[in-house]
Parts: C-alpha cells; sequence; structure tokens
C-alpha cells in the first residue's frame, strides 16, 4: 500500500507540475524547477498526510489529496506576479504628505 501512495503522489505532483508548467509558462521559473518541486511537494505531502492520519487510517484517497494540496502550495509559492501595465505611483517613494 505505501508503494501506491509514492507511486501516486509522485505521478500526481509530476501531473500538476507539467500543467502549472505548461499554463503558467511566464509566471513560473524554468520547467525543470517546476517539475522537481511540483514533485517533491506531493511526496512530501503524501508523507505528511500519511503521518498526520496515523496508524489505522492508512486510506489511498486521503494520502492522494493531501499530496495534491501539498503540492499545489510548493508551485504556488513559484508563481511570479503578473507583468501588465501598473499605475504609476502619485508620491514619490518615502515622501511624506504636506498638510497644506
Amino acid at each position: 500500500m505505501l508503494l501506491l501512495e509514492v507511486l501516486g503522489s509522485a505521478l500526481l505532483g509530476l501531473a500538476l507540475s507539467a500543467t502549472a508548467a505548461r499554463v503558467l509558462t511566464r509566471r513560473l521559473p524554468s520547467t525543470k524547477v517546476v517539475l522537481v518541486s511540483g514533485v517533491l511537494g506531493a511526496l512530501f505531502g503524501a508523507y505528511l498526510t500519511h503521518f498526520a492520519l496515523g496508524p489505522g487510517h492508512n486510506t489511498l484517497t486521503a494520502t492522494l489529496i493531501g499530496a495534491v494540496l501539498v503540492s499545489a502550495v510548493v508551485l504556488s509559492l513559484l508563481l511570479r506576479p503578473a507583468a501588465g501595465p501598473r499605475r504609476p505611483s502619485h508620491r514619490t517613494p518615502f515622501s511624506l504628505p504636506s498638510r497644506g
């Protein structure tokens, strides 16, 4: 059962990270970093969920859901802000407002 959890979570992390790398190409670092981070996040999520459930609650579904959630959190930490039109600041940096 443990082997299924490890293989399943690694495959789900790989699928999630490959999808993120394809959809959010401009907002993520290199594809290799994204793929490795997604798989490692899923493996850590599976371990964390398996440890949190404890002995006697070894359900494959819950472990895989935990793996996908942690992998999504790790991938969200890699996102950069979108490059769009920014509004110019009306005040200069470190300026104090005048009182009239």
